[in-house]
């Protein structure tokens, strides 16, 4: 797997600048690291008897619920609490779920990472990460066979589908890169469509329902190994530089001593002959590793800066 490549000119944004980014005024960050603090008041910690997990919502969650349950029994030996995985279905209703209280420890994808600690008082804390310590994926543009489009110029005129636009390598990055260097916009010089996640457009795209996608490989690639698709369903006409991947952490107000015993059950967990290895292996993951919103992220709020997005709570 590539080495993370912090910076917006190496993909290829022109005129790129550092986001604004600023948490909603329900949470402060007195420490600078662009995270909500910890309440300082005991009485606005809370202790929940059993803990709700979420993972991303990019694929069947089943297969997820499954791939997840060895980790969260982990969780629970570490933890003596209870945890229920929550299988979401949007970006947007797992950030109001944890904005609402109704969701202690989650992974958010790439691009919803800065809305999810922006209006969610989200804290992440690791990601996945490959043997040798490297992580992240790539944004792949992707057709079909036979659809006419070698190129990326080609998109003109064709449909494009996307997931959400939440998504970092499913909309962000993908319509930053289409306008910036190749002079495509949405409804002008093509159609988009939104799939809603990163299966629904790789199947689109296989089943010939969209001409083409942004999707992140990743998916793409559990997908093939599971046997969901075939490698010769897809032809990949550009590949980004590495994207950092899901940013696993915690909702800011839960009690100090339980964030550190789930950051123990993430870094403590033995990954041999799991289930999270036998899903994850599929796309070089074999361990959990320490990040840094404010350094790990900051090529995706560079995106963000340079599409004019907003860190709107409302």
């Amino acid at each position: 797997m590539k080495a993370l490549l912090l910076s917006v000119a190496a993909l290829g944004f022109a005129g790129a600048a550092h986001a604004e980014f600023a948490l909603d005024s329900r949470y402060v960050d007195d420490d600078g690291d662009m995270i909500a603090d910890i309440p300082g008041d005991s009485a606005q910690q809370v202790d929940p008897s059993t803990l709700i997990f979420a993972y991303t919502p990019v694929e069947d969650p089943a297969v997820y619920a499954e791939a997840w349950s060895d980790f969260l029994a982990h969780m629970e030996e570490v933890t003596g609490k209870p945890v229920q995985f929550f299988p979401v279905q949007s970006n947007a209703a797992q950030i109001e779920a944890m904005r609402a209280g109704r969701l202690h420890v989650a992974g958010f994808n790439t691009g919803s990472n800065p809305l999810a600690v922006a209006c969610a008082g989200f804290r992440p804390f690791a990601m996945m990460a490959a043997e040798d310590g490297s992580f992240g994926y790539e944004m792949e543009f992707i057709t079909y066979p036979g659809s006419g489009i070698e190129t990326v110029e080609d998109i003109a005129g064709r449909t494009m589908a996307f997931t959400s636009e939440t998504s970092n390598s499913g909309y962000k990055a993908p319509s930053a890169l289409l306008a910036a260097n190749y002079g495509l916009q949405a409804e002008v010089d093509f159609t988009p469509a939104f799939s809603g996640a990163h299966d629904n457009s790789i199947l689109g795209v296989a089943n010939r329902d969209y001409d083409a996608a942004a999707i992140a490989n990743s998916v793409k690639t559990r997908m093939i190994d599971r046997g969901v698709v075939s490698a010769d369903q897809f032809e990949i006409i550009y590949t980004s530089e590495t994207f950092p991947t899901t940013g696993y952490g915690v909702a800011h107000n839960l009690t100090p001593e339980l964030q550190e015993l789930i950051q123990e059950a993430f870094f403590s967990f033995d990954w041999a002959g799991t289930s999270l290895e036998e899903e994850f292996s599929k796309s070089g993951e074999a361990q959990f590793i320490p990040i840094s919103f404010q350094e790990h992220w900051s090529v995706i709020r560079e995106i963000d800066a340079a599409m004019d997005v907003s860190y709107s709570c409302s």
